[in-house]
């Protein structure tokens, strides 16, 4: 008999199906896209074979058989490294069994459910059925193996609480349903144990499948860990149980805790190759699934011999209800173990709902609990003979999975309300623009042609004024000729004498100017032999030369400072002269051709004097110089042909725009248009670091940024980007950026015209000042993002994490140099708020730096978001309770 036996248990231990079925890697946090892929249909719908598995569990001695069996031995030997057990007849004789794990007395309730429960569970997060029981003789710790609670002792926790914390640690809430009915059956009654009230619930076969099915049973749905222990104390309270002389808490009736799991899956999206052999083009969209599996744990009540309980009366009747229902599925497991034709399923209502975990489509798994005491070594051989009965019986394990179209039209009509409502907001939004434009384009029409009027009107009264005065002047002079020719006449003279009069003035002039020539050619010349002399030096000499040449140097310099206030007096001066050219053509028809030129020629003469009284002294502020030149002459230096006007120009608008009074002076002026230009033409490193630090101040103001990105400006700047080297240059550009990041209304033409990409792009410079800018604009968009989520505007994965821009964040989120690091602080804080980003997150490596900040930032309130993050976000607290960090 022992050999046989044990040839029973050496041909188990080399069956193929000892290990799950597959290896499962466990999600990282629960995620909608955490979701297994769905097999092919050829491996969904071929069954894959699995054997019964068994586990024998001893347990310790009690305080009873301490002092009963205090002269005898163990009639039990275990061999776990073997996983064997020795059942001992006698001194001499004993009989050997195998089984896939032996636990000691020693081991541990996590032990157990590693060993026996877990690939349970793993197959069925996977889709499998999956079926853990418990068997043995009454007190042998079935109850505990299994029901457990561990309230006040948490190692102590049973197979059943140890299930249901790692299935809810593995679905998503947004996707994944899980449900719980636990139910007794008593003297062949099936009762509710949630329900005490639903005592007989009838039970139903599905006549094509055999599936079997408890219409009445109380089904309660389990969102978290709390609740289902209160379930199970709700169950264990309505159990039926009696004091034995086996067991103070004896079990008189076979519990069920079933608990059904339903999960969406995405089915792998099907290539279609060409015809020709081409590459494939082709892809199928993917059909939504819902994988519906089950677990069903089953605590047996104890087989028992009545002489040795001592039952009476009721407690009589329901051992052998127990001891019947236990013989049927005895009988069972005979028949599937010796692969009978016909399987007593029918004979109790046990084998009827454990149908499908012995010889159907569940993983099961046995534990046969024993004792040591050797006054029951029949009970105990009986246990044991029943698990090596039930390691014979193969089970054929399927996927149960179904199209959820309800799933997918809900989704859909979701997404379709959402579209409709961002549409209708969008139009909204849009008329509002409109309006909005229309009003101001009206007002500022308004507004010019007031200016235009006024402005029209003083330089008509400017005009007559001076009409009037050269009129006035012109008869004056007509009066004086006049009487000059008169008084000519009287004497004698004529027209002739004047004229000789005026030819000798002319003479003398010209016989002064020569000999004035002649002295300037003689000075010159005497100044040339003394250069002469000074370039052959006596002793000494050299010193006076040393200081010839600094004084040179020196009026060198000062030259060089007048000549560029001349420049930009040159220029003004142009500007000047064309406008006297402007009022002498209007006021040309009103005298003689030569008395005009004499007029425009003193008033050119007054405002060059008036320019070159403004630029003497010392150099004028930048307000001064606005003031005295005006912004129109400023910004037309900016078209210079004269690189050095062209430069200091574009300084002074760059110091301008500084000030938040002049911005919207220099917009309505065309500054910013002429700023642009500057950018696009002009490749001199000077001129485009001025002109994109103007533009960056200008970007200071939320009109003027729209402003920027309607004319081109964004396209622009990721050109300067891209083109340039010089740090101060990117220090600009990406400070011109992080302004217009901080837009709501610009975000998706920000991104789609570059602006994402190439302050991203800037990082290659690895200045400190550079990545502070790109870090404030990271911190900006992020910020933005964050209000459109919070309002439903925009959902989604972030643009950033898009664009790639998450691990430069991670890696700069500790940088030594302080603003770059409280920029991505806060910037990873606004990511992180968002469930569509918490993923990328976790694997990118961010949640690490979250918890970092939400202990050692230097900032109280972005120390605080972080840690409101990642106690409101669910992926991060199942990520970090699976990882057991503290928050």
């Amino acid at each position: 008999m022992a050999s046989s036996f044990h040839r029973n248990g050496a041909q188990r231990g080399s069956a193929k199906f000892d290990r799950p079925l597959k290896p499962r890697p466990r999600a990282s946090s629960p995620s909608p896209g955490s979701a297994i892929r769905r097999p092919s249909s050829a491996a969904r719908n071929d069954a894959v074979p699995g054997r019964v598995r068994v586990a024998v569990r001893l347990r310790p001695r009690n305080a009873e058989e301490e002092m009963a069996d205090a002269d005898f031995g163990d009639c039990v030997e275990l061999q776990p490294e073997l996983k064997r057990l020795k059942l001992r007849r006698n001194n001499w004789d004993s009989d050997t069994y195998e089984f896939d794990e032996v636990l000691t007395q020693s081991a541990s309730q996590k032990r157990v459910y590693e060993v026996v429960a877990k690939p349970v569970v793993e197959s069925v997060l996977d889709g499998y059925n999956g079926t853990v029981m418990a068997y043995g003789q009454t007190g042998t710790g079935k109850t505990f193996t299994l029901g457990q609670l561990g309230e006040g002792d948490t190692s102590s926790r049973g197979i059943m609480v140890r299930s249901m914390e790692d299935i809810l640690a593995d679905l998503s809430p947004d996707t994944d349903a899980v449900t719980v009915s636990y139910l007794q059956l008593y003297m062949e009654t099936l009762q509710d144990l949630l329900n005490p009230a639903n005592d007989n619930i009838p039970i139903v076969e599905d006549p094509r499948t055999g599936d079997v099915s408890l219409p009445g049973a109380t089904i309660v749905e389990i969102r978290d860990q709390q609740s289902f222990l209160e379930l199970l104390r709700i169950g264990e309270a309505n159990r039926t149980a009696a004091n034995t002389k086996m067991n103070t808490e004896s079990s008189r009736s076979h519990a069920m805790l079933t608990v059904h799991i339903k999960r969406s899956v995405a089915e792998s999206e099907d290539i279609v190759s060409s015809q020709n052999g081409d590459a494939p083009h082709l892809i199928k969209p993917s059909k939504p699934l819902v994988r519906k599996s089950k677990l069903v744990v089953v605590d047996l009540a104890g087989s028992e011999r009545v002489h040795k309980s001592g039952s009476e009366g009721l407690m009589l009747e329901e051992a052998k209800s127990i001891n019947l229902s236990l013989s049927s599925l005895g009988k069972c497991i005979n028949a599937l173990a010796e692969n009978n034709a016909h399987v007593p399923f029918r004979d109790s209502k046990l084998t009827r709902m454990l149908r499908d975990s012995f010889g159907g489509t569940a993983r099961t798994s046995l534990i046969v609990t024993i004792g040591p005491s050797p006054r029951h070594r029949g009970e105990t051989s009986s246990t044991i003979l029943f698990g090596q009965r039930a390691m014979k019986v193969e089970n054929m394990l399927k996927i149960k999975e179904e199209f959820d179209y309800k799933s997918l039209s809900r989704k859909l009509e979701i997404q379709l309300d959402k579209l409709i409502a961002e549409n209708e907001r969008q139009h909204k939004a849009f008329e509002d623009d409109i309006e909005k434009i229309n009003l101001e384009a009206q007002c500022r029409i308004v507004e010019v042609e007031r200016s235009f009027a006024n402005a029209l009107e003083k330089e008509k009264l400017k005009c007559q004024m001076e009409y009037m005065g050269i009129v006035k002047e012109l008869e004056q002079k007509l009066v004086l000729n006049q009487e000059r020719h008169d008084c000519n006449a009287d004497n004698g003279e004529g027209p002739a004498q004047s004229s000789a009069d005026e030819v000798a003035e002319i003479k003398m002039l010209l016989e002064t100017e020569s000999n004035r020539r002649k002295a300037a050619e003689e000075e010159i010349t005497h100044l040339k032999r003394k250069l002469g002399n000074y370039t052959q030096p006596e002793d000494g000499g050299g010193l006076e030369i040393a200081k010839l040449h600094n004084i040179l140097e020196e009026e060198a310099h000062q030259k060089k400072k007048l000549e560029e206030e001349i420049i930009i007096l040159r220029s003004q001066l142009l500007q000047a002269n064309f406008e006297t050219e402007q009022m002498r053509r209007c006021l040309e028809g009103g005298g003689s051709g030569s008395a005009f030129s004499t007029t425009d020629s003193s008033t050119a003469q007054v405002r060059h004097s008036q320019f070159k009284d403004a630029a003497n002294g010392q150099k004028s502020s930048v307000a001064t110089l606005f003031e005295q030149v005006g912004l129109q002459k400023i910004l037309s230096l900016l078209e210079s042909e004269d690189a050095n006007v062209r430069i200091h120009a574009v300084k002074v608008v760059a110091n301008l725009a500084a000030e938040e009074a002049n911005q919207k002076r220099i917009v309505e002026a065309g500054g910013l248009t002429s700023l642009l230009m500057l950018l696009r033409r002009y490749e001199d490193e000077t001129v485009r670091r001025v002109a994109a630090g103007a533009i960056a101040n200008l970007a200071m103001n939320e009109a003027n940024q729209e402003l920027i990105m309607a004319e081109g400006g964004i396209t622009l700047l990721s050109m300067a980007a891209s083109d340039a080297e010089d740090p101060q240059t990117l220090r600009m550009v990406a400070g011109a950026i992080a302004n217009l990041c901080g837009n709501d209304k610009i975000l998706m033409t920000l991104r789609s015209q570059g602006g994402i990409k190439a302050l991203l792009g800037i990082v290659r410079c690895g200045h400190p000042d550079v990545l502070s800018q790109v870090a404030r604009g990271i911190a900006n968009f992020a910020k933005c993002e964050s209000r459109a989520s919070n309002q439903g505007i925009k959902t989604g994965r972030s643009i950033l994490i898009e664009d790639g821009a998450l691990p430069w964040i991670v890696q700069n989120a500790n940088n030594e140099a302080a603003p770059i690091r409280r920029h991505i602080e806060l910037a990873l804080c606004h990511l992180a708020q968002h469930e569509a980003n918490a993923k990328d997150m976790i694997s990118g490596g961010a949640l690490w730096e979250l918890v970092r900040i939400s202990r050692d930032c230097s900032r109280e309130d972005i120390r605080s978001l972080a840690h409101r993050t990642l106690s409101s976000i669910t992926p991060f607290k199942s990520e970090l309770r699976r990882l057991r960090v503290d928050y």
